[in-house]
């Protein structure tokens, strides 16, 4: 397995569209990616009013978001490259766990508030292979 921590060291970022490009760097979309996901955050906490601490943006290589029960909101700076509907449904997720911190019943019944399609979206995002993709 020595071939495959290889080709995962090496993974690139593509676009949604499946065209290679070059790696995309933290450092140079930070800002704006942190001015998308405030926006998207105040858009979508008009539904719930959830309380929540910070709101961060990270260079995270296994989720695109999380909640700590701290109460803050961090997010894979590469959701900026993704489109809305899915970007809008892994905030959606994250907000529903400052009320809800697992995948309960409840936690699903508050997300499908705002993203009735939330099951097809989730599939999607497991399912998508074109973010990160082996060179």
């Amino acid at each position: 397995a020595d071939w495959v921590l290889k080709k995962l060291r090496s993974a690139r970022f593509i676009d949604p569209d499946g065209i290679r490009s070059k790696p995309v760097k933290f450092a140079e979309h930070k800002d704006r990616a942190l001015e998308f996901v405030h926006s998207r955050v105040t858009y979508w906490n008009q539904f719930y009013n959830f309380i929540f601490a910070n709101v961060r943006v990270r260079n995270q290589k296994t989720q695109w978001g999380s909640c700590s029960s701290k109460r803050t909101l961090s997010f894979n700076f590469k959701i900026l490259f993704l489109p809305l509907h899915l970007a809008d449904y892994i905030i959606v997720h994250e907000l529903c766990h400052l009320q809800e911190l697992n995948h309960s019943r409840a936690f699903w019944r508050l997300a499908e508030r705002t993203i009735p399609n939330h099951k097809e979206i989730r599939n999607i995002l497991a399912h998508r292979h074109t973010v990160l993709l082996l060179k």
